[in-house]
């Protein structure tokens, strides 16, 4: 049976939202209140709800407003990432260590988002969104400034600085997923265009990068990324004002989220649903593919290949694909269908591996890297779609920071490997 409701949002305009629920029997509540997502699994068994937000013109330019700050977020996030890999041959030669040396600086990033996942848990709860986006930007302008003094600080300091930049990102990360998962208008969409957004940033770093690793200040690189820092905690400020995501969504003429009645921890809430840890392991197997391939793809040219100081262009390439396949490629999966989709892309993807790796011919290599950026680029956003279709709206935010932290244990486990391959 099929029931439409129209509600009043309140928030700075009142808009209408049209509600068509299919009404199925209602579970019992277990003693823990959780979710029904939790009690009938995946999203395909639960009643489908399509929810249709008519916006004011003011509501849907917050709306704009609100997601491209996301975005910007989102560009640091990539421009952080993308910036390691064309440095690290200068790092190399600068602080006169071996591979396995240098390989700390992943271990301590990776650290850093893994506390990060778990501060998330706090901060939410605490803090609020808006409060705990700023606080994210606010870890990576003090984690920039110490990367800027690179050469002239101890190496045990210079790689602390990477452990604060991913504790901040990693806070960004998990509070923007979360906000754009729980948009009713195109979130899928949304997410997809975002996720490119990361990869228009690690696209556009290595190409900075590569021209500051040629001069002999290259840690000057750090200072443009401390700008993009500073802006984007500018940006946060203005437009979200410390909101919480509720305060937020009511700006736009969106109705607040579900809210759970669970008296536990959201911590213990998130670890006793098995989506989670299902999404984790996923997540687990694809972060360290990526930062992996986008972190050591130039070291492997310049000293397999044979390639000189430009191969820091080839990461560009790679976080280029990943840009442009978060977007190009949305319509492949709506019509083949998302999970379908992606053992298609990860097939492909493994057997470009192989020829980057069987055939040596450097211009083969740098679009193979490229096409394998574009193929892996849709994956994470599909990942963060389906979170927010099989989650429970209110553990979303931390949900989505766990994954993510859970993720890079995997390329905690590929740095280690390195540091022992290279000891």
């Amino acid at each position: 049976m099929s029931v439409k409701s129209v509600h009043h949002a309140s928030g700075s305009g009142s808009a209408a939202y049209i509600e068509e629920l299919e009404m199925n029997p209602v579970p019992q509540k277990t003693d823990d209140s959780q979710s029904v997502y939790a009690i009938n699994g995946p999203s395909r068994n639960l009643p489908q709800t399509s929810v249709k937000l008519s916006q004011t013109k003011s509501q849907r330019r917050w709306t704009n407003v609100q997601f491209a700050s996301c975005c910007f977020a989102l560009f640091l996030a990539g421009w952080n990432d993308g910036t390691t890999g064309p440095l690290l041959p200068r790092i190399q030669e600068d602080y006169h260590v071996n591979f396995a040396v240098v390989s700390l600086i992943f271990v301590f990033a990776c650290l850093g988002s893994i506390f990060g996942a778990a501060l998330n848990f706090v901060v939410t709860d605490r803090l609020g969104f808006g409060k705990a986006m700023v606080l994210g930007s606010l870890f990576q302008v003090v984690a920039f400034a110490l990367l800027a003094a690179g050469g002239s600080v101890p190496f045990p300091v210079f790689v602390l600085g990477f452990t604060i930049n991913n504790v901040g990102g990693s806070l960004q990360d998990a509070q923007a997923n979360g906000y754009v998962a729980g948009l009713r208008n195109n979130a899928a969409t949304k997410m997809g265009m975002m996720h490119a957004a990361y990869g228009a940033g690690a696209f556009c770093s290595p190409l900075v990068a590569t021209q500051f690793a040629q001069v002999e200040r290259w840690s000057f690189h750090y200072l443009v990324s401390l700008g993009i820092a500073l802006l984007n905690t500018v940006i946060l400020v203005a437009v979200f004002r410390f909101k919480s995501q509720d305060e937020c969504f009511a700006q736009i003429g969106q109705p607040p989220q579900e809210q759970g009645t669970s008296t536990h921890s959201k911590i213990r809430q998130v670890l006793s649903l098995k989506a989670v840890h299902l999404l984790a392991c996923f997540i687990f197997a694809y972060v360290g593919v990526e930062v992996t391939i986008g972190g050591w793809i130039v070291t492997f040219i310049i000293d397999v290949r044979g390639g000189g100081a430009s191969s820091g262009y080839i990461s560009a390439g790679f976080f280029g694909g990943l840009m442009v396949g978060r977007v190009a490629l949305l319509w492949v999966n709506k019509k083949v269908g998302e999970r379908r989709v992606l053992f298609i892309y990860a097939i492909l993807a493994i057997g470009l591996e192989v020829v980057i790796w069987l055939v040596p011919s450097l211009i083969g290599d740098a679009v193979a890297v490229s096409i394998v950026g574009m193929l892996l680029g849709p994956i994470y956003p599909i990942v963060m779609n389906e979170s927010s279709r099989i989650l429970p709206r209110w553990l979303l935010t931390g949900s989505i920071g766990w994954i993510a932290g859970f993720g890079q244990v995997r390329l905690l486990a590929v740095s280690i490997c390195s540091i022992m391959e290279w000891a």
